[in-house]
């Protein structure tokens, strides 16, 4: 679906007159002919986001017209792998030092102060050459989310990191789709593509190198405490 190019720590995926929903950073819905994933450097803090992203694209020899999505990551882009199944295709660049625990078994925690903006540590770019609506291309995105999240804990134990977001597509002149859950084609692809995809960037990032064990170990990392009070709904 996509036709990729790597430049400088840049990836850009383009696919004419498609339209896209990102959960990163200038997110939202877009109708844009290309998407980016941008590699930024360790202790990354720029004071103006949007002039670091014009810069870094431009130096790569790529440029955003405004709507295009682009997400960051830690993660460099060699790592980066892709998948395709059916009607779907997703690339993704993972790694998991930051990674976010949700235990069952809360230890009577509170809730974390805003922080500043991050890059993201796992990047998910999925599309299809069906036609979604925007409730649709929506659902892509949990479907994607959920696929991440199954793929992870099953490799290394935690369902993400601090930082992951999700970005998917569609081709608006495409074949309709009314649906994209998992019991769908487009579905079904989708999540088969991303836990491949993930899979693969993860054994290409730690080929050489050992994640953490636990949140502990990590260099970032949170454990989500926080007890919420349980209710039943209209009482």
């Amino acid at each position: 679906m996509f036709d990729a190019a790597t430049r400088d720590g840049v990836l850009e995926l383009e696919r004419e007159r498609t339209r896209w929903l990102s959960t990163g950073w200038d997110g939202g819905f877009a109708a844009a002919d290309r998407a980016y994933n941008v590699t930024v450097p360790e202790g990354w803090n720029p004071d103006d986001l949007d002039a670091y992203v014009a810069d870094r694209l431009a130096d790569a020899g790529f440029s955003r017209a405004g709507d295009e999505p682009v997400l960051l990551t830690g993660v460099a882009q060699h790592h980066a792998r892709g998948a395709r199944c059916g009607p779907v295709e997703a690339v993704a660049t993972v790694g998991v030092s930051n990674p976010a625990a949700l235990p069952m078994d809360p230890e009577d925690g509170a809730l974390p102060e805003e922080t500043e903006a991050v890059a993201g540590t796992v990047n998910v770019f999925v599309g299809t050459t069906r036609a979604l609506d925007d409730a649709a291309l929506a659902n892509l995105v949990a479907v994607t989310a959920e696929a991440k999240t199954a793929t992870l804990l099953e490799t290394v134990g935690f369902p993400g990191t601090t930082t992951d977001a999700v970005v998917a597509a569609c081709d608006p002149a495409g074949e309709d789709a009314a649906f994209s859950g998992s019991a769908t084609r487009v579905g079904a692809a989708a999540r088969a593509c991303v836990r491949d995809a993930v899979r693969a960037s993860y054994a290409s990032r730690y080929a050489d190198d050992d994640p953490p064990e636990s949140v502990a170990d990590a260099r970032h990392g949170v454990r989500t405490d926080v007890e919420g009070d349980v209710f039943v709904p209209g009482e």
